[in-house]
């Protein structure tokens, strides 16, 4: 259930929008399977970035993790993957990004956000410290999924904003960048952004785009989530919120052209988990992707922190 004729009244220059009839729901919920070695399948996974080539193929990066229980030796590896229907995907024999040696992401390399370029691929991370507590938004890039080379700090931490991470990267009409992410501010996730003339900036940061809403199940924790394009007048991320305790649900909000104002934001979660017996699970959905494949509309997510799923939207 949505309401499109709000503005969200978090935001200081929310106005009222546009007589706009928008809302989502989900038609099905498909498991994604995933063929890897022996070092990825020892792994959980989480934070699915996939994508769709020009010859039809989908591409995909996902988070590796140590299991629960399991001696951490870093907060993930980033390996890839391809797949002909978008379900099946079967991965590089070696993982395509891999904590250090940099001081900057020793402790980890989390959540991948790839921007296809005329030269090959740019990837966006999370490098995390070796102290495993404190990161910021890095970038490596390459000809293939197997030459990238890392190119340090894209968007640094600073005094107001810590942790940056969870990249969304995206080029309006206006021929400019945008980039949101996640931040830390307050004991609490909050959204970001920032504008840029290139897809790997310098980038200019900007006022807050949406703040949680109070009395909700997004009324404390924000984080990016993927732009739905299909329409560029009224583009939509699927973004993810929590309440104090973190339990991350998936929920969307609607954007002028170039997303610089709030035109709908629906009331409800798109997708919640579902109830699990597994005392050891996390109450979390969280999204990571959006594939527009012909009229299908396909949202990949990870649940618990460690499986992957694709949900089938319906705009209506």
């Amino acid at each position: 259930m949505s309401d499109a004729s709000v503005a969200d009244p978090h935001r200081k220059d929310a106005v009222a929008p546009a007589d706009i009839a928008l809302d989502f729901n989900v038609k099905r919920i498909e498991v994604v399977q995933v063929d890897g070695p022996p070092a990825l399948m020892a792994r959980d996974l989480m934070s699915p970035y996939v994508w769709q080539e020009p010859d039809g193929r989908f591409g995909m990066m996902v988070r590796a993790v140590c299991r629960p229980g399991e001696v951490m030796t870093d907060t993930g590896q980033i390996w890839s993957g391809w797949s002909d229907d978008g379900v099946r995907f079967t991965m590089l024999p070696e993982p395509s990004i891999v904590p250090g040696p940099d001081a900057h992401d020793a402790g980890g390399v989390e959540d991948p956000t790839v921007v296809r370029t005329d030269d090959g691929y740019l990837v966006y991370y999370s490098g995390v410290l070796a102290d495993h507590a404190h990161g910021e938004l890095s970038y490596a890039s390459g000809p293939s999924l197997d030459r990238l080379t890392k190119s340090g700090v894209a968007l640094a931490s600073s005094k107001s904003e810590g942790n940056t991470k969870e990249a969304t990267v995206n080029r309006t009409k206006d021929g400019r960048w945008r980039l949101f992410y996640e931040y830390a501010a307050d004991e609490a996730s909050r959204v970001g952004l920032a504008v840029g003339t290139d897809a790997a900036g310098p980038w200019d940061e900007q006022p807050t785009p949406f703040m949680p809403r109070e009395n909700s199940w997004d009324d404390w924790h924000l984080s990016t989530g993927p732009l739905l394009i299909d329409d560029p007048d009224v583009p939509v991320m699927f973004y993810n919120g929590a309440t104090r305790d973190a339990r991350w649900r998936i929920g969307w909000i609607a954007f002028d052209a170039d997303l610089t104002r709030i035109v709908a934001r629906g009331i409800e979660p798109l997708i919640t988990p579902p109830p699990v017996d597994d005392r050891t699970a996390t109450d979390i959905a969280f999204a990571a992707s959006v594939v527009v494949d012909g009229d299908a509309i396909w949202l990949y997510y990870s649940l618990e922190d460690r499986r992957l799923s694709r949900a089938l939207i319906r705009r209506s």
